[in-house]
């Protein structure tokens, strides 16, 4: 049985294109002086890497006269099939720096839970209209991803401040952090007056912090202070902490932004009004900003439209 026969790998044949685009350029100027000056080379450099290719396919390519430069046989066949070469390369060049251009392709997004559903969803069908060759990869979820690793191309991120990283950030959003009881934990456990009241109550501590068990505050005055809590529940979801919350069974720390509704209404009540409230920046992050393609642009100023500095 014969084998199949298989092409060589790209490391067998390193200089497989080596001098190809100077041979083109030569017989297209029809002279090595012209295809010097168009190159920006010295004729001899372009004379060599034209010797080198004949040397290398092991037949002459050119006639060579003190006043003439033709092609052999085997340099025309040649010259056509490098000219096709060299039209498909500019081709692809030029098609993938139009889908630069062109919001199109995969985006892929993550997200916190919270932030994805209050605010993020209500808008996601707008920009999905405004551009339809964009397809959307999300991922909700309260844990900290890895941007580059994971294959991300933004993140939107909740943090009081942000790490340094060599990654670029873009404030879009802010909210205040606040500590929240239901009327019914409340009547049941009492209401805790001061942050050092906590080490008598049920907490509900957001695991994803550095570290979840120690609160701090600021009072009016500047004064920082800082709480260990003990948790009754422990938990990596936004989602279920508000859930056993508003069920009375402990006391939890959010944004805002997730909980607007149920302050308004009354369903969670705010504790510690008279400290300073605590601000919670919300960031989109994402790798560089040179050579951002068509589809991350487009998210990122959509965002900023709709919700910068809500």
């Amino acid at each position: 049985m014969k084998a199949n026969k298989t092409l060589s790998s790209p490391q067998s044949n390193s200089n497989l294109l080596d001098g190809i685009s100077v041979f083109v350029q030569v017989v297209q100027s029809k002279s090595f002086v012209n295809a010097a000056e168009k190159m920006n080379h010295s004729t001899s450099y372009i004379s060599k890497e034209v010797s080198k290719l004949e040397a290398r396919l092991g037949v002459r390519l050119l006639h060579r006269t003190t006043r003439t430069l033709s092609l052999t046989s085997e340099g025309e066949v040649y010259y056509q099939q490098c000219q096709q070469i060299i039209e498909d390369a500019l081709q692809v060049e030029s098609s993938i720096s139009g889908r630069q251009q062109i919001p199109q392709g995969r985006l892929k997004l993550s997200c916190p839970v919270g932030i994805g559903v209050s605010r993020i969803r209500p808008v996601l069908a707008e920009f999905l209209a405004k551009y339809p060759k964009i397809t959307l990869d999300i991922d909700l979820n309260d844990h900290k991803v890895d941007l580059v690793a994971d294959g991300f191309d933004i993140v939107i991120r909740a943090a009081v401040q942000l790490e340094d990283s060599s990654l670029i950030s873009r404030r879009f959003m802010n909210s205040t952090s606040l500590t929240l009881a239901s009327p019914e934990y409340l009547k049941n456990h009492g209401t805790p007056m001061q942050p050092e009241d906590l080490v008598d109550h049920q907490m509900i501590s957001y695991r994803n912090l550095k570290t979840p068990e120690i609160w701090h505050y600021t009072t009016k005055s500047g004064h920082k202070t800082q709480t260990h809590v003990t948790s009754r529940v422990s938990c990596n979801n936004s989602e279920m902490m508000i859930s056993l919350c508003l069920a009375g069974q402990g006391i939890i720390r959010m944004p805002l932004f997730n909980l607007r509704e149920e302050v308004e209404s009354g369903k969670l009540i705010p504790l510690f009004e008279d400290l300073m409230p605590i601000n919670i920046g919300v960031y989109l992050v994402y790798p560089s900003k040179k050579n951002m393609p068509a589809k991350l642009r487009c998210f990122i100023d959509f965002i900023m439209e709709k919700l910068g500095d809500s």
